[in-house]
């Protein structure tokens, strides 16, 4: 299915979340879909010195500097690959184009409001800040990430935090 087939699918209902599901190690996440704006196979990037490690660097999209981060990085996954899997999702936030890399990209959900528990406390080691819950959908656990939260966060720096607020 086409992105812009899955966001004319996405029609908001209420009480419920259409999600962009994706892999990170064997662990699904799942992403607010409208902001989405397409999904691209993982290219080089160019790197920018002094970046942390998750920031991949930049890609030249149609004519505009995207910032790409891979989120296996930024959440210690371990060891990263680079395969015909990886993929990269471009989202618009906040009026800004970021991308994504992530492991793999494998469907689009619905999931009802109330099949979406909310995240356990984890302590103060773990910054569970952007995860929204966990949704369940038959026998699948999908992490639902705030993704406007996630790359607005300080350590990102990636969106104005006075846009992000």
């Amino acid at each position: 299915m086409a992105l812009a087939d899955m966001q004319d699918h996405a029609a908001v209902t209420a009480g419920s979340r259409e999600l962009l599901v994706f892999a990170l190690g064997r662990e699904e996440y799942g992403i607010d879909i409208l902001k989405v704006q397409e999904i691209r196979g993982y290219d080089a990037v160019t790197r920018i010195a002094g970046a942390p490690d998750f920031i991949k660097g930049v890609v030249n999209l149609r004519g505009h500097i995207v910032p790409i981060v891979d989120l296996r990085l930024k959440f210690a996954l371990g060891d990263v690959e680079y395969n015909a899997f990886t993929v990269v999702i471009i989202l618009n936030i906040f009026e800004r184009t970021v991308g994504v890399v992530v492991d793999g990209v494998s469907d689009v959900i619905q999931l009802a409001d109330d099949a979406i528990r909310p995240a356990p406390e984890l302590g103060a080691t773990v910054d569970t800040t952007y995860i929204l819950g966990l949704g369940t959908l038959a026998e699948r656990m999908v992490i639902v990430v705030d993704i406007e939260k996630l790359m607005g966060c300080d350590e990102m720096a990636l969106i104005d935090a006075s846009v992000a607020a």
